[in-house]
């Protein structure tokens, strides 16, 4: 009986697993394939050379992580007060509210970036004439849901308790918050800025809609790669992005793992 039990789940797992083959392993080979190899099929380390020898493509680079950074940073100062807020026990229409936050990820993410586009134009804040400011703005809007949400399960799951023996202990507000709160809160804080980090680099539709084409991204630099034809140098970029999410992701499982075992402070 336990055999027929373990069979019948990998069958279940087969369609995944299939998956899981077509649309990410043959994909992802195909990047690195294309990477380290020219025109002609030939194995060259070329790519690399031709990437990191142009100022433009470092500047790109840099330019992107410094915009994932600073729309993490953002999106962290805005959804860390509106989840704590909507978290409290005495908030009665904390999870409809949340879900208001949620509900613009429903609509299609390009015509909620041109949605914004009109709107930021209507106020007088034109695309082409503030691109880094109108940027930043749709970034803000499109990528704050993902701070909110699991910052907002992680709060409700707070040992509200440890806050009023850290009152009680003489500690003030500050100090509760430093020692007894951030530390509580911290896996949301890394799994909501995974969620808006490692998305904000490689994204180029917002650079484009909202910049009007004056800001170029890592996500920018693939797609005009692949346009031109150009697929081994834009593979090679994409394989760069793919590291730096990876390197992301594992240093954010470490943080998670750290935290979990209370060695934050």
């Amino acid at each position: 009986m336990r055999k027929n039990k373990v069979f019948s789940r990998k069958i279940l797992a087969l369609p995944y697993a299939v998956f899981l083959v077509l649309f990410v392993l043959i994909p992802l080979f195909l990047i690195i394939a294309y990477a380290f190899t020219d025109e002609s099929g030939a194995v060259t380390l070329s790519n690399f050379r031709t990437f990191f020898s142009g100022a433009h493509n470092i500047n790109t680079l840099m330019f992107s992580i410094f915009i994932g950074l600073a729309n993490t940073a953002i999106c962290l100062l805005l959804g860390y007060p509106a989840a704590f807020i909507l978290a409290k026990r005495n908030m009665n229409f904390g999870k409809a509210t949340v879900l208001l936050f949620v509900m613009p990820m429903w609509i299609n993410f390009v015509l909620r970036t041109a949605a914004t586009r009109d709107l930021l134009f209507a106020m007088g804040i034109k695309g082409g004439e503030h691109p880094y400011l109108s940027t930043m703005i749709g970034m803000v809007y499109n990528y704050l849901p993902f701070v909110i949400l699991p910052l907002y399960t992680t709060m409700t799951k707070m040992n509200y308790s440890l806050i009023e023996a850290s009152y009680d202990l003489g500690a003030n507000k500050v100090k509760t918050f430093f020692l007894t709160i951030l530390p509580m809160t911290m896996p949301g804080i890394v799994s909501a800025s995974t969620m808006v980090f490692m998305p904000t680099m490689s994204s180029y539709v917002i650079s484009d809609v909202m910049g009007e084409r004056k800001i170029s991204l890592i996500g920018n630099s693939i797609q005009l790669y692949f346009d031109q034809g150009l697929w081994h140098i834009g593979s090679l970029v994409a394989l760069i992005m793919l590291l730096i999410i990876a390197f992301g992701s594992f240093c954010t499982e470490t943080e998670e793992e750290h935290t979990s075992r209370g060695g934050l402070w």
